[in-house]
C-alpha cells in the first residue's frame, strides 16, 4: 500500500468487503459497503469506503464516493440462488481481512462510521481508535459461516457480547440469525439500540427495554438484494440527523421498500423517494 493516506474529510464512512456478486444475468458489485455508501451518498453525504477488492470488475458505480483499497487477489465473490424456500447463498473467494490501521487517519473521526462486514472481516476494527458521532453496526458478515463448498449458513458470533455494546446502534435482518428469536432477544439487551429487518413485513426496533415494530409499505419485489443494507445506511443518517430512533426506523423501512422494485445498485433510493419518506407518517 504505497499511496498516501486520503485527506479529504468525510462524513460517512463504510467499512467492509464490496463483494463480486455472480448473478444469473452476470456479474455485478454489490456487498453492505457499496449499498450503504450509494445510499448515504444519496441523502446528502460526502461518503467514503475502507475495503479489499481485487478489481475483477470496475467501480464506476461508485463514482463521488472515495474508495481505500486494500488490494486482494480476488475480491469476496458470493453466488445467490433464490428458491421458494428463500435464498441458497455460495461464497466462491474472500478478500484478505481489514484492520485499523488500514482505515485514513482523516476518516477515523467521521460523523458516521458503519462497519459492515460480508465475510467475518473487520472484527478488530470495532475497538480501532475511531471517534465517530454514531458508530453503527451491521454483524451479517460475523453471523454467518460456510461449509467446504463455500454454501453459507447462520452461525454463532462469540464477540456478540463484547462488540454490540461498542456500537451506538446495530442492524440485523432475521435471516442472519435463522430466525432464532432468543439470539435476537440476547442482542437486544446487548444493544444500545436494535433494529431487526423483517423483509415484507417491515422492521422492528429495540431501544431502552421498549420494542415497536415498523409496517413496510406492500411493493412488487424484483430484486430483495441490498434492502438491508439500505435500510441500515438510512436508519443511521437519520438517527444521526434526528437523534429519534423511532423516526429513524420508520424512515429506513419506508425507504428501504422501494428497493425491492428494481435490480440490484438500481435500487438505490432516488431523491424523490427520499422527499417522500422525509415527510410521509405511515
Amino acid at each position: 500500500m504505497s499511496a498516501p493516506f486520503p485527506q479529504e474529510a468525510i462524513d460517512y464512512l463504510v467499512v467492509g468487503h464490496l463483494s463480486h456478486d455472480l448473478a444469473p444475468e452476470g456479474a455485478r458489485l454489490g456487498g453492505t459497503a457499496a449499498y450503504a455508501a450509494l445510499t448515504a451518498r444519496a441523502l446528502g453525504l460526502r461518503v467514503g469506503i475502507v475495503t479489499a477488492w481485487g478489481n475483477e470488475i470496475g467501480l464506476e458505480a461508485l463514482d463521488g464516493i472515495w474508495v481505500w483499497n486494500v488490494s486482494a487477489e480476488r475480491s469476496t465473490t458470493f453466488e445467490n440462488i433464490y428458491t421458494a424456500r428463500g435464498r441458497v447463498q455460495h461464497l466462491h473467494h474472500r478478500a484478505p481481512d481489514l484492520f485499523p490501521d488500514q482505515i485514513p487517519p482523516a476518516w477515523r473521526e467521521a460523523a458516521i462510521i458503519h462497519i459492515g462486514p460480508i465475510a467475518q472481516e473487520a472484527k478488530q476494527v470495532v475497538s480501532g481508535e475511531l471517534s465517530p458521532a454514531l458508530l453503527g453496526l451491521t454483524p451479517q458478515g460475523w453471523l454467518r459461516a460456510w461449509d467446504e463448498n463455500g454454501r453459507v449458513s447462520p452461525c454463532v458470533w462469540p464477540e456478540a457480547a463484547a462488540t454490540l455494546p461498542l456500537a451506538d446502534a446495530v442492524v440485523i435482518s432475521v435471516g442472519d440469525v435463522g430466525g432464532d428469536e432468543e439470539a435476537i432477544e440476547s442482542m437486544a439487551l446487548a444493544s444500545r439500540i436494535l433494529a431487526v429487518t423483517e423483509g415484507p413485513c417491515g422492521a422492528r426496533l429495540y431501544w431502552h427495554g421498549d420494542l415497536r415494530r415498523f409496517r413496510a409499505p406492500k411493493m412488487e419485489e424484483v430484486d430483495a438484494t441490498g434492502a438491508g443494507d439500505i435500510f441500515a445506511a438510512a436508519f443511521f443518517c437519520r438517527l444521526h440527523a434526528t437523534r429519534d430512533p423511532w423516526e429513524a426506523a420508520r424512515f429506513a423501512t419506508r425507504l428501504a421498500a422501494f428497493s425491492v422494485a428494481r435490480r440490484g445498485l438500481s435500487g438505490i433510493p432516488t431523491q424523490e423517494e427520499i422527499q417522500n419518506c422525509l415527510v410521509e407518517v405511515f
